[in-house]
């Protein structure tokens, strides 16, 4: 029988974890009780993605469509803490000014900002800001901030189950992290992550959009995975955190494709 209140109890984690919103204390918190709240990593992107929706929603009856686009990307920061940002610009300054295993992971842990982390953030919020404005344009705002929101943290998260965890010393800036994850966390956060693809709108809805789709987003995180075992040999939390960034923007890539480019 299924533990609602056990359940309730992760998915705050879950969301206290990964964002700013206020979830009230948890007693006898444990970082392994992360392993099991992984489960529900893609249910607070579909959360962000509401509370985004609605603030888009609001902002567009009053602004044009670039600066509310703008506005909505403080918003998501101020709403998650900038937390995946961060592992972005921790992972590029790490990767790309390391030459070593060692060095790379000591880079990382660093919270100093680098060269490779300031043109990470830049390029992708640049990105994200031209994209989300097409996307605006399209009338495809709201599908697209729930899939990419919902499924680029189940991604992240399905890295977990089948990639070495890269262990870190008790000195670093880390955070807790969740090291494993069951296989059925793991079919649970990647089912939760396509809910969105129930309700695509007529203007994407085909059969080859979503084959390539989910292909292309499968196909990168095997190389994103295999890349990092041979940089780091595994995954740290910076990583995860890259990882949401980059399939956030490669899903509204392939949409603005589609929508718009003519890709269909």
């Amino acid at each position: 029988m299924l533990n609602t209140s056990k359940q309730w109890r992760l998915f705050r984690l879950a969301c206290q974890f990964f964002t700013r919103i206020p979830v009230g204390n948890i007693a006898d918190f444990q970082e392994s009780d992360l392993n099991q709240a992984t489960r529900y990593f893609s249910l607070v992107g579909l959360v962000v993605a509401a509370i985004l929706s609605v603030v888009f929603s609001g902002l567009i009856t009053f602004f044009p469509i670039d600066l509310s686009v703008v506005l909505l990307l403080i918003v998501s920061v101020l709403l998650t803490g900038a937390f995946h940002e961060d592992g972005l610009a921790d992972m590029a300054d790490g990767i790309g000014g390391g030459y070593t295993v060692s060095s790379r992971l000591a880079i990382m842990k660093d919270s100093r900002l680098g060269t490779y982390g300031a043109i990470s953030l830049f390029l992708v919020m640049l990105l994200k800001y031209v994209l989300l404005v097409h996307i605006a344009h399209a009338e495809l705002m709201l599908f697209s901030l729930f899939f990419a929101h919902a499924f680029s943290r189940a991604i992240a998260a399905s890295l977990i189950a089948d990639t070495p965890y890269v262990s870190e010393d008790l000195s670093s800036k880390s955070k807790p992290l969740a090291q494993q994850q069951s296989q059925k966390d793991c079919l649970l956060v990647m089912l939760i992550g396509t809910l969105p693809l129930l309700f695509i709108p007529y203007t994407l809805f085909s059969l080859t959009f979503v084959i390539v789709l989910v292909f292309t987003l499968l196909i990168f995180r095997a190389v994103f995975r295999r890349w990092l075992i041979a940089r780091i040999e595994g995954f740290t939390g910076d990583c995860l955190g890259a990882c949401q960034q980059l399939t956030e923007l490669i899903i509204y890539m392939l949409i603005v494709a589609f929508a718009i480019g003519g890709a269909q």
